[in-house]
């Protein structure tokens, strides 16, 4: 007995546990105008429009919608209900977890993680009677920043690299790199390493004022602070 009409040749171009997927323009939901790169794949639930460029071994989850114009860099992951807006850019090996909107003005460096159902704007003062779109404010999140489930990014903010957003925190201001913040509104609270672990005092730096070696508790790593610029001591490295 026959389980339905076969599919075009454009959707039978991956072989794998998950048939679902797609990996051609044309195929599913993926617009024949749009860029994947090679093993980028995309759910059939998912909707990706002309003009959308997604990486080499990215992939589109659930109920996703990639808008035209939009740009995802290689190795990326989209989790379910995740939309990306004309014009958002979107750098190397992002996590992009469920429920998350970008919208235009966003834009993401490398290894960035946003949590479950955390918020960008791209608005300060939004009416739906009033047009704004000539005021979107761009929003800017450095290399290997995380922000937490649930946190809200008021626009027109940079978050530093490595900048460690805490769960439900509403960041209305710009996040130093490095720094820990939480709260309403967020403040800092304290430092994080590169490898997500609190930085914690390893000692003065008495070669300079407000000066301070810091030492990340899981793995070693030395930094150094100097007022609200943290650092890595690559020092080390070089010896």
């Amino acid at each position: 007995m026959s389980s339905g009409p076969a599919r075009a040749p454009s959707e039978t171009v991956i072989k794998s546990a998950n048939p679902e997927l797609v990996g051609t323009p044309g195929a599913g939901h993926v617009a024949r105008g749009a860029s994947l790169a090679a093993g980028a794949l995309v759910h059939e639930s998912a909707y990706v429009d002309e003009g959308a460029s997604i990486g080499s071994d990215s992939r589109v989850w659930h109920f996703a919608h990639v808008m035209g114009g939009a740009v995802i860099g290689a190795r990326c992951s989209l989790g379910q209900n995740v939309v990306v807006m004309n014009g958002v850019r979107i750098g190397d090996n992002c996590k992009i977890q469920n429920n998350v909107s970008l919208y235009e003005g966003v834009e993401l460096g490398d290894d960035v993680f946003c949590g479950p159902s955390m918020v960008f704007t791209n608005v300060l003062n939004p009416r739906s009677a009033v047009s704004r779109k000539a005021e979107y404010k761009r929003t800017v999140v450095g290399q290997g920043a995380t922000i937490g489930a649930n946190a809200t990014i008021v626009c027109g903010v940079t978050l530093g690299a490595y900048a460690f957003v805490g769960a439900g925190a509403v960041v209305t201001r710009d996040v130093p790199a490095y720094a820990l913040v939480t709260g309403v509104p967020a403040r800092r609270t304290g430092w994080m390493s590169e490898g997500g672990h609190a930085l914690v005092s390893d000692g003065v730096d008495s070669a300079q004022p407000d000066a301070e070696w810091l030492r990340c508790e899981g793995t070693g790593a030395r930094y150094r602070r100097v007022g609200e610029v943290v650092s890595l001591d690559r020092s080390a490295e070089a010896a």
